[in-house]
């Protein structure tokens, strides 16, 4: 099974940035353009790319609508967007601006009877994401700054079965780190469900690439380490293939 490369835009007053461990307060500037950025994924190969609005996971609502519609239409990517959705008419919102996927982390946890309406719903059949970020396997919300009492592993037990996209795994302690994600929770959890898993935070490496490519999960996303020359998207793409 092939693994799909999903780069990452992290997206703060328009700007394309990176944030330590999902804080704020650690925040990594990039000097470049998100649409040549997203250009330049798509050039190397890419089909998808991932993109997060830290406006809209601070303020709890969609921030970044304008660039999202420019991004989808002007890279021909298949872009997933997470950050602050909390509401059906947000998911409806991302999804006419060009979101082939909405990805949906704390309003899940605070609501489980919404949440699995929505999923189950045939309008959003394949095109919700839920993000599972943790700290410790316990799952962190609110843009992890808060940690609740849940398992991460059993929250993706609870939906085998389930039409949704994908599961969006986060280990907290390896994002914007550049020191591999976290192999063994990734594994286990995507081992404990038949929804698909993609692997995030921490790929630093080629070899991190590599060693996802014997794992069953369905995709990784890449940040940082591509801003910084530690990973080539179109080899990274090549031998996940």
């Amino acid at each position: 099974m092939s693994l799909v490369i999903l780069p990452s835009i992290d997206l703060r007053n328009g700007k394309v940035v990176r944030l330590k461990q999902g804080d704020y307060a650690q925040q990594i500037n990039y000097d470049v353009d998100p649409l040549d950025v997203a250009t330049s994924y798509a050039k190397a190969g890419a089909k998808w790319m991932h993109v997060i609005d830290l406006d809209g996971a601070k303020e709890g609502r969609p921030v970044q609508l304008e660039i999202l519609n420019r991004l989808a239409s002007s890279s021909n990517l298949h872009v997933q967007i997470g950050g602050g959705i909390r509401t059906e008419a947000d998911i409806q919102r991302l999804l006419q601006a060009g979101a082939a996927r909405v990805v949906i982390g704390t309003r899940a946890m605070q609501d489980w009877d919404w949440f699995t309406k929505l999923v189950h719903h045939p309008n959003y059949s394949g095109k919700i994401t839920l993000a599972l970020d943790a700290k410790d396997g316990l799952v962190a919300t609110h843009g992890w700054t808060e940690t609740s009492s849940l398992a991460a592993i059993d929250i993706a037990k609870r939906v085998t079965g389930w039409p949704l996209a994908a599961i969006l795994y986060t280990d907290v302690a390896k994002d914007g780190m550049l020191s591999g994600p976290n192999f063994e929770q990734t594994k286990q959890l995507a081992e404990a469900t038949d929804v698909p898993v993609i692997a995030s935070g921490g790929v630093g490496s080629i070899e991190h690439i590599r060693t996802l490519t014997k794992m069953p999960v369905w995709g990784v996303i890449v940040g940082r380490s591509l801003y910084e020359g530690k990973v080539d998207l179109a080899e990274a793409i090549a031998i996940a293939t």
